[in-house]
C-alpha cells in the first residue's frame, strides 16, 4: 500500500512538473474567454425569462397597438433562446477553414469580435426597443461558441505535452460548467435577477473576452501547426520554449517532423475528403457516436426539467432557484475531479463511467417517477439521480468528446473532424430540444429509458472500439487504428500470408505491396 501511494505520487509529480506557468495561463485565458461564454450563455436567459416576454410584449403593443398573445409571445421567446443552437451549428462548420487560414490562437483571437457585437446588440436592445437585437445578438454568440467548443480543445490538444493533453483538454469543459455556475449565481434574485438588470445580465460576456483580448495575443501559437502546417521551424522551436520546461524539446520535434513526412503529400482534408477516407472510418466513426451521444444522453432535458423534478420532491418554490444553483456547483466538483483524475486514469474510465452512470440513473428516475405516488421516498430518489446524471456527465461525457477527437487525428484530418464532431454536437442538441416535449408527451416517464438505452451503447462502444490515448503520441495513436484496419482486412483475406501494409495519408491501409507481414505473427 505504501509502495502505491509513493508511485501515484511519484507520477503525480511527473505529470505536473511539466506543467508551465505559460501553459497553465493559456488554457486559462482560452477557456474563461471562450469556453465559459458557451455554458454561460445556456443558462443565461433561463431567470430573466419574465422580464424579455415582457420586453417583448411591450415593444409590438407601443408598434402595433396590441400585444402578442400567449402562443406568439411563447414562439418569440423560444426563438430567442433556440437561435443560439443554430448560430453555434454555424460557427462550427467554419472551424476547418478557420483554423487553416489564421491558426488556432489566431481563431480564438479573431472570433472576439463576435462577442462584443453580440455584447453590444442584446446591452442596448432595451434602450433601442428592439428584440431583434436581443435574437440577433443570441444568434452571433452562437457562432462564437460554435466556433471555440472545437478550436479551444484542438489549441490547447496542440500545445499540450502528450502526459498532459487530458489535464488541459478538460479544462475547456470545466469552464463551461463554471460559465453555468456563474449564470445561475448571478440570475438570483439579490444581485441581476431584476427586471431592470437583464440587458446588462447579457452583455456580461464581454467581460471575459475582454481579459482575453489583452492577454492572450502575447502567447506563440501552436507549434503543430507552425511546423506541419506553415513548415516554420524557428517559430516552433520559440513556441515550444514557451510552452515546455526543462524537457528535451528536440525529441518532440522529431515526433511532429515524423508525422510531417507522413503526411508530405497530403494537403488539409476537407470534411467530404475525411468521411471518404476509408483509411480513418474507424476514427470517423467514434467522433461521430460519442458527439451525438453527449447530446442525446439526455442532460438537456434533465438541465430543462430539473425545476420540475425538485418541486415534485416537495422542494418550495422560493428555494428551487437555490438548490439549481447547488446542481451547478455539483458541476463544478465533478469537472474538477475529471480534470485531475484523467491523466491516472485515462480517458476510456471516465467516458465509459460517465456514461455508466448517466445510463443507470437514468433508469432510476423512470423508476422513481413511477412509483412516487405510492412509495413517498421515491421523490428524493429522483432528485438523487438527477445529480447523478449531472455529475456523470461532468465527469467525462461533457470534455472527454472533444479531447478525444483531437487525439484521435493527424493534423491534416484534425479541423475536418472537429468540423464534423462540432456540427453533430449542435445538430444533436437542437434536435433533442426540440423533440423531448414531444417524446414526453407520448412516452411520460418511460420517455428517460431511450436515454438510458443511448448512454449505455456509447459505453459499450467506447468500451470495445476506442483504445485509450493516455500518454500516446498522434502518430501512435494513428498506429493503432492502422492495426484495427489490418486486423479487420487480414480477416477479408482468404490467404493472409499475402497481407501487406502501405502507408496511406499518413494513418495506414492494407494494399497488396511494400512491407510485408508474416502471418505467424498476425492477431489469433
Amino acid at each position: 500500500m505504501v509502495c502505491r501511494k509513493k508511485a501515484i505520487k511519484l507520477m503525480s509529480q511527473d505529470i505536473f512538473s511539466h506543467l508551465t506557468s505559460s501553459l497553465l495561463a493559456v488554457a486559462f485565458l482560452t477557456s474563461f474567454g471562450s469556453s465559459m461564454l458557451y455554458g454561460y450563455n445556456l443558462a443565461v436567459v433561463n431567470s430573466p425569462a419574465g422580464y424579455i416576454k415582457d420586453f417583448y410584449n411591450r415593444t409590438v403593443v407601443s408598434r402595433n397597438g396590441t400585444g402578442l398573445n400567449e402562443e406568439a409571445l411563447t414562439l418569440m421567446y423560444s426563438l430567442t433562446v433556440s437561435v443560439f443552437a443554430i448560430g453555434g451549428l454555424i460557427g462550427s462548420l467554419m472551424v476547418g477553414t478557420l483554423v487553416t487560414k489564421f491558426g488556432r490562437k489566431g481563431t480564438v483571437v479573431n472570433s472576439t469580435v463576435l462577442v462584443f457585437l453580440a455584447g453590444s446588440l442584446m446591452g442596448f436592445s432595451r434602450i433601442c426597443g428592439s428584440p431583434e437585437m436581443v435574437i440577433f445578438g443570441r444568434f452571433i454568440t452562437g457562432i462564437h461558441s460554435g466556433i471555440s467548443l472545437s478550436v479551444v480543445p484542438m489549441y490547447l490538444g496542440e500545445i499540450a505535452p502528450k502526459n498532459l493533453r487530458g489535464f488541459l483538454g478538460l479544462m475547456p469543459s470545466n469552464f463551461i460548467c463554471a460559465g453555468v455556475f456563474s449564470a445561475q449565481v448571478l440570475g438570483l434574485h439579490e444581485l441581476l435577477g431584476k427586471e431592470e438588470h437583464w440587458p446588462l445580465f447579457l452583455s456580461l460576456v464581454v467581460v471575459p473576452t475582454f481579459i482575453q483580448l489583452m492577454l492572450l495575443p502575447w502567447f506563440p501559437e501552436s507549434p503543430r501547426y507552425l511546423l506541419i502546417e506553415k513548415h516554420n521551424v524557428h517559430a516552433t522551436i520559440t513556441a515550444l520554449k514557451w510552452y515546455r520546461a526543462k524537457c528535451n524539446i528536440q525529441a518532440e520535434i522529431e515526433e511532429m517532423q515524423e508525422e510531417q513526412r507522413s503526411l508530405s503529400s497530403v494537403e488539409t482534408v476537407s470534411v467530404w475528403q475525411l468521411l471518404l477516407d476509408h483509411t480513418v472510418h474507424w476514427q470517423v466513426l467514434s467522433v461521430v457516436v460519442i458527439n451525438i451521444g453527449m447530446q442525446l444522453s439526455g442532460i438537456d432535458a434533465i438541465w430543462f426539467y430539473t425545476n420540475d423534478i425538485f418541486e415534485n420532491a416537495g422542494i418550495l418554490a422560493p428555494e428551487i432557484q437555490y438548490t439549481t444553483v447547488g446542481t451547478g456547483a455539483i458541476e463544478i466538483v465533478a469537472g474538477l475531479i475529471g480534470c485531475f483524475t484523467i491523466e491516472r486514469l485515462g480517458r476510456r474510465p471516465l467516458i465509459i463511467g460517465g456514461f455508466g452512470v448517466m445510463g443507470m440513473c437514468c433508469a432510476g428516475i423512470t423508476l422513481s417517477l413511477i412509483l412516487q405516488t405510492h412509495v413517498p421516498f421515491m421523490k428524493y430518489v429522483s432528485v438523487g439521480c438527477v445529480v447523478g446524471i449531472i455529475a456523470g456527465f461532468c465527469i467525462g461525457p461533457a470534455g472527454v468528446p472533444f479531447l478525444i477527437t483531437a487525439e484521435l487525428f493527424k493534423q491534416s484530418h484534425r479541423p475536418a473532424a472537429y468540423t464534423v464532431g462540432g456540427s453533430l454536437n449542435w445538430m444533436s442538441n437542437f434536435t433533442i430540444g426540440f423533440i423531448f416535449p414531444f417524446l414526453q408527451m407520448s412516452a411520460g416517464s418511460y420517455c428517460y429509458l431511450v436515454f438510458c438505452v443511448i448512454c449505455l451503447s456509447v459505453a459499450i462502444y467506447v468500451y470495445f472500439v476506442i483504445p485509450e490515448t493516455k500518454n500516446k503520441t498522434f502518430v501512435e495513436i494513428s498506429q493503432m487504428f492502422a492495426t484495427k484496419e489490418a486486423v479487420e482486412e487480414s480477416q477479408a483475406f482468404t490467404h493472409p500470408d499475402q497481407l501487406k501494409l502501405k502507408k496511406m495519408n499518413g494513418y495506414g491501409s492494407l494494399e497488396n505491396g511494400s512491407l510485408e507481414f508474416d502471418s505467424s505473427s498476425s492477431c489469433p
